[in-house]
């Protein structure tokens, strides 16, 4: 395969989201889509917008209409701010006529919107907010996430790492995202031992410091040394790591993410980790359709959160279709409580007692191949969701 490039003409997509807001009337579902349209997530946020597009495109077969009502999207741009991303939610809900939303991107801002969607007794579902959190402790009924969670990217790296004589440290963002990964990653561990966690603004770009603090709490350990990132965003911590930790005999490790960033992954080959979606890995219908569309729409391959997109349009429409266009909140939470449907992933299946999304996820081990601008992630193992012990971490 030819290498393309990675640039998507968001001319189109504005094009494709622009769709009416009126007034509701019994012929339309209303979904309100709250996402990072502009922020320090743009990139993610953009990508999760096509997909969702897409998927809405795929479910329906080109009618964007589910038991003769029509679909309307309407577009909120929460910019990453919490505050922000809650009073849209509202808005959509109560000025909109929403009847389900979806978002956002960043973990911030959809714990300040849980309370939200309680309050007005509407779903919210989550794609792509990774935190725990959001399907553990600050979760209530009516949030689903097709999204992975923390525990789910921990426990499918751990497998990639969590060997004896491994000294593992972590890296980590110093928010939900960061600390709830960091959080599941260590109670996923078994047999390596972790012994620095660093922390650091979400802004960061220069990781001097912290990888000094690394450097020290590693530097007279026996055996393997792996750093693991987690990291979301601005900033190239994968850089910085080359530089101060190669010489000190230090491993790399990190999980899967957009293809500008996995450029960087060219420098790491061999590297392990587990990731959530790479467009040449699942080998089923839903990824074929997705994979030849997005090309021809866009001249690039989809991303990361383009097939989270997909999966989160597939399951309303999914739910829709059974319920055969009933909007009623109650009707749908119990429609979509064990729920599975097939995603660019293969199957998914909402989990009755937290609503989250079981989901495979896929070991690999990084290749460089100069057809492509990114170092490819390759295949070791496919990971089922029954392997992974996830925690249910809300109090239902």
């Amino acid at each position: 395969m030819k290498r393309r490039s990675l640039m998507y003409p968001l001319a189109a997509l504005a094009a494709a989201l622009a769709l009416p807001v009126a007034a509701a009337d019994g012929g339309e579902i209303r979904i309100a889509h709250v996402y990072s349209k502009t922020g320090p997530l743009e990139a993610y946020g953009k990508q999760t917008a096509i997909g969702f597009m897409m998927g809405l495109d795929y479910a329906t077969k080109g009618t964007m209409t589910v038991a003769g009502k029509k679909l309307v999207v309407i577009e909120k741009d929460d910019q990453g701010k919490p505050d922000l991303g809650k009073s849209l939610l509202a808005a959509a809900y109560n000025d909109d006529k929403a009847d389900i939303a979806v978002g956002p991107t960043s973990s911030g801002v959809a714990l300040a919107m849980l309370p939200v969607a309680e309050e007005a007794k509407k779903i919210l579902l989550v794609e792509p907010a990774v935190a725990d959190a959001i399907t553990g402790e600050k979760w209530n009924k009516y949030i689903f996430r097709t999204g992975r969670n923390s525990s789910q990217d921990a426990i499918s790296n751990a497998v990639a790492l969590d060997k004896e004589g491994v000294t593992i440290a972590t890296l980590a963002q110093d928010y939900a995202f960061g600390r709830d990964g960091v959080k599941a990653f260590k109670e996923a561990l078994k047999k390596a031992k972790l012994v620095h966690e660093e922390y650091l603004p979400t802004n960061t770009t220069d990781f001097t410091a912290g990888m000094q603090r690394i450097v020290d709490a590693m530097k007279d350990k026996p055996g393997r040394k792996v750093l693991f990132v987690i990291w979301a965003g601005t900033g190239n911590p994968l850089k910085a790591a080359e530089v101060f930790l190669k010489r000190q005999g230090i491993e790399t490790a990190t999980g899967g993410n957009i293809l500008p960033a996995m450029v960087a992954y060219r420098n790491f080959p061999g590297m392990e980790g587990a990731t959530y979606y790479y467009f040449g890995i699942p080998k089923n219908p839903v990824n074929e359709w997705l994979v030849s569309n997005h090309y021809s729409k866009y001249k690039a391959p989809p991303d990361f959160f383009t097939a989270g997109g997909m999966s989160a349009a597939i399951a309303i429409v999914d739910a829709l279709n059974k319920t055969k266009g009933d909007t009623a909140t109650n009707k749908l939470i119990s429609t979509m409580e064990g729920m599975s449907f097939e995603t660019p992933k293969g199957k998914m299946t909402f989990r009755k007692e937290d609503h989250q999304a079981m989901q495979n996820m896929y070991h690999f081990k990084i290749k460089v191949d100069p057809a492509f601008e990114w170092g490819v992630p390759e295949l070791v193992r496919e990971i089922k969701a029954e392997e992974m012990n996830v925690p249910v971490r809300n109090k239902r």
